[in-house]
C-alpha cells in the first residue's frame, strides 16, 4: 500500500505507526522509499547516546532504555504546563542499524550501524484521556515505554524532533476513525471475497465519514456540547432515515418526489449545500437506444 501511495506522489510523507511496529528492517524500507517515520518506543528498544572522552576525544555509544531516558527528563517535564500535551526532546541518541556490505573475501554480510534518531518524552497524550482503548497494553518487553505517565516517541528525523510529535499525535484521529468506522459504519460488514470490492467498500466509508464529518459541524458549530449532536445520532438519523419516492407531474412536467420523515429536518443545512441542481440520468431500453432524463432540483 505504501508502495502505491508512493507512485501517486513524489514528496516526503510520514507514516505514524503503532509500537507493534517497531521493525528495524521496516524503517530501513521506508527510509528507501522517502518516508519518515514515528512510532512510540518499547520497553526493550535499545537506544544509545553518543559521548566524547574528555582525554582521548574518542566517540563512545553508552547503551540505555527508553525508561532511563524519561526519567532523566521527567522533573523538567512536569514542569511544563499543568494541563495539554508536554514534551522534551532528548539530543545525541543513537539506534543500532543492520546494513549489508561486501567482506574481503566478497560475501555479502550484515552489519550494524549508528543511526542517529529522534527521542522525544512527551506526556498528556490525547489517547491517554481513552483508557478503554489502551487496555490492551502489555507490561512485558513488548509494552509501551512509560514512567509515571510519560512515553518516549522516537523518529529518523533527529532533525525536526517537534514536527516528529506533531505527526505522532495527528495518529489519534486515525484510531479514532477506525472505531467509530467499526461500531457505526460497518467497516468489518464486507464479506466479499474480491479485493476490488473491498477497496470499494472502504472507499465509499471514508467518503460517507467525510459527509457525517460536514454534517456534524453544521450541525454542532452554534451550539453548546450539551446541544450538539454525536456521531452515532447522526448515523442513524441521516443513514436510517425513511423516505419515499413518488413520481408526479406538474403542469405536464414530470417530476421525482423524495419524501422524507420528520427526523432528516436537522440535515436540511446539510442537502442544501450538496444537493446537485440538477440529476442526469441514463436509462438503458433494451433494443432502444439510451434515453437521457435531466431532472432539474426543485426549489
Amino acid at each position: 500500500m505504501l508502495l502505491m501511495l508512493r507512485e501517486s506522489v513524489s514528496c516526503r510523507l510520514w507514516v505514524a505507526m503503532d509500537r507493534w511496529y517497531l521493525c528495524k528492517n521496516f524503517f530501513a524500507f521506508l527510509e528507501a522509499n522517502n518516508f519518515d517515520w514515528v512510532t512510540k518506543a518499547k520497553r526493550n528498544t535499545a537506544l544509545f547516546r553518543k559521548v566524547i572522552e574528555p582525554g582521548t576525544r574518542r566517540e563512545r555509544f553508552v547503551p540505555l532504555t527508553p525508561v532511563m531516558l524519561i526519567r532523566e527528563v521527567f522533573r523538567n517535564l512536569t514542569r511544563q504546563a499543568s494541563s495539554g500535551l508536554c514534551s522534551i526532546s532528548i539530543p545525541d541518541i543513537y539506534m543500532k542499524r543492520p546494513y549489508t556490505t561486501v567482506n574481503k573475501k566478497g560475501e555479502q554480510v550484515t552489519r550494524q550501524r549508528f543511526v542517529p534518531v529522534a527521542a522525544v518524552a512527551a506526556m498528556r497524550l490525547k489517547e491517554d484521556e481513552h483508557p478503554e482503548t489502551n487496555s490492551a497494553e502489555t507490561e512485558g518487553e513488548d509494552g509501551p515505554a512509560t514512567y509515571k505517565g510519560a512515553y518516549l516517541l522516537i523518529s529518523n528525523r533527529h532533525d525536526v524532533p517537534e514536527e516528529a510529535l506533531r505527526t505522532y499525535v495527528k495518529r489519534w484521529r486515525i484510531e479514532v476513525f477506525f472505531r467509530t468506522a467499526k461500531q457505526e459504519l460497518a467497516f468489518e460488514k464486507c464479506h466479499s471475497e474480491s479485493e476490488a470490492h473491498h477497496h470499494a467498500h472502504f472507499e465509499l466509508l471514508f467518503a460517507a465519514e467525510t459527509l457525517l464529518a460536514v454534517a456534524l459541524f453544521e450541525l454542532n458549530k452554534e451550539k453548546t456540547s450539551d446541544e450538539g449532536c454525536t456521531h452515532g445520532e447522526m448515523v442513524r438519523g441521516l443513514f436510517h432515515t425513511r423516505c419515499q419516492i413518488r413520481v408526479n407531474s406538474r403542469k405536464g412536467c414530470p417530476r421525482i418526489s423524495i419524501d422524507c420523515d420528520t427526523k432528516v429536518r436537522q440535515f436540511s443545512r446539510l442537502i442544501e449545500l450538496f444537493w446537485p441542481e440538477h440529476y442526469l440520468m441514463f436509462l438503458w431500453v433494451t433494443p432502444k437506444p439510451e434515453i437521457y432524463l435531466y431532472l432539474p432540483r426543485a426549489a
